[in-house]
């Protein structure tokens, strides 16, 4: 696993490169927090988990360096209706949809061979392949009818 995070690693210094951004030790945690941390976060929360961490850290930094991660697709940026925007990394997480539970906000992720079978039936039939598609189901608890 160390190899892999290496290149990942590698990656990311090559993107910062690429935009004109200096490899400070905060854009490297940042990385780090977001890559390998927990899933479905606003930037508010990875903020206040930096600091937590002792790493000395502007709001402006974080928003700026998570534009790069999804510029260069480490991460996916998430907006589930909510006016809240969180974030995921897509390192290391194969391809996955969410259910958004609309009572507690709680997002469940899972796949589906036969989900994604029939997408790209219904893309072929009108002449498309799919290249990307955002798969989100709202839901709520059955008992709460």
């Amino acid at each position: 696993m160390i190899k892999k995070q290496k290149k990942y690693m590698e990656q990311f210094l090559s993107a910062l490169k690429e935009e004109n951004l200096k490899a400070t030790t905060q854009r490297v945690a940042i990385f780090e927090e977001v890559i390998y941390g927990e899933k479905h976060r606003e930037c508010e929360q990875i903020c206040d988990s930096l600091k937590s961490s002792k790493v000395n850290i502007s709001r402006a930094t974080v928003y700026r360096t998570l534009d790069t991660l999804i510029k260069y697709e480490f991460i996916r940026k998430m907006d589930i209706g909510d006016g809240r925007i969180r974030y995921e990394s897509k390192i290391g997480h194969p391809h996955h949809d969410h259910m958004i539970c609309v009572e507690t906000g709680k997002i469940i992720e899972f796949t589906s061979d036969e989900i994604e079978n029939i997408q790209d039936d219904i893309a072929k039939e009108h002449g498309y392949k799919i290249i990307k598609h955002i798969h989100q189901l709202f839901v709520k608890p059955i008992n709460n009818d």
